[in-house]
């Protein structure tokens, strides 16, 4: 009982970073939850075979509420194009929910190696910036349903949201930048509810799991992270307007690389 206080204390202080974070860099909060409860969840009990699995779970659980109210914000700006929801939905849909089955069939050693290659690799997307191109049409509907069924894929695995891979596919689509992004938030809902509810079922039946789990999901983490990240976001959007945000995207990328490389030899 003292280790859940514990965690969940740590957890509260992994919040409030991961929302002024969030709302400062208009960062996911996966990148930077998934290494801390890599390292911190075997205080909990669990072992490597479950470690990863939970720690991906857990953090696609936190999106859900902190999603919702980005979508809520970009619904009332009208930064949504709703009509393009039919052609994603059903790809995003499988996509998430596939993720969670797909990823108790691999270890959590290699799911970990999975993730700092893909952490690496999004800290160098943050730090230079690579902007695709935009198409002079719009794909097709299986186009769609293919990509938006491999991102949803991806981010479920990852346990992000997915906007740092839906934004540049959509403004690759030909939207137009606070589309994308609404319309990522949306999904992201979409993504962080059907991915969660996948991990669920994937995790009943793993036997000797802790106390205070949920499926794949650790409850006490979860909550912790939610109520901090939520109370703190709005701290970071006001900062952004005065701090240099360029640069602190640069910073945090390096921090993101090294975590990447570190967790490939953890």
């Amino acid at each position: 009982m003292d280790n859940i206080f514990l965690i969940f204390s740590i957890c509260l202080a992994i919040g409030a970073i991961v929302g002024f974070l969030a709302g400062l860099l208009g960062i996911g909060g996966g990148l930077i939850i998934v290494p801390s409860l890599i390292y911190l969840l075997p205080w909990a009990g669990f072992d490597n075979e479950q470690l990863t699995h939970v720690a991906i779970a857990t953090s696609l659980a936190t999106i859900i509420l902190t999603s919702l109210s980005s979508a809520r914000a970009h619904h009332k700006q009208g930064n949504i194009p709703w009509p393009l929801f039919k052609s994603i939905v059903p790809g995003i849909a499988i996509g998430a929910l596939s993720s969670a089955f797909i990823s108790e069939q691999i270890s959590s050693d290699k799911l970990q190696q999975v993730f700092a290659v893909f952490v690496v690799l999004m800290a160098l997307q943050m730090a230079f910036q690579f902007k695709p191109s935009k198409s002079e049409t719009m794909p097709s509907l299986m186009v769609m349903f293919i990509c938006s069924l491999l991102i949803a894929m991806v981010a479920g695995l990852m346990g992000i949201g997915g906007g740092v891979l839906l934004v540049p596919f959509l403004s690759y689509c030909g939207l137009q930048m606070r589309q994308a992004v609404g319309f990522s938030s949306a999904t992201g809902f979409l993504i962080a509810i059907v991915g969660t509810v996948g991990y669920v079922l994937a995790g009943l039946n793993v036997d000797q799991m802790p106390m205070g789990t949920l499926g794949y999901i650790y409850i006490p983490a979860l909550i912790g992270i939610i109520l901090s990240s939520m109370l703190v976001a709005p701290f970071g959007a006001k900062a952004a307007t005065v701090w240099p945000t360029k640069v602190l995207k640069r910073i945090f990328a390096l921090l993101l690389f090294v975590v990447g490389i570190k967790l490939m030899w953890f």
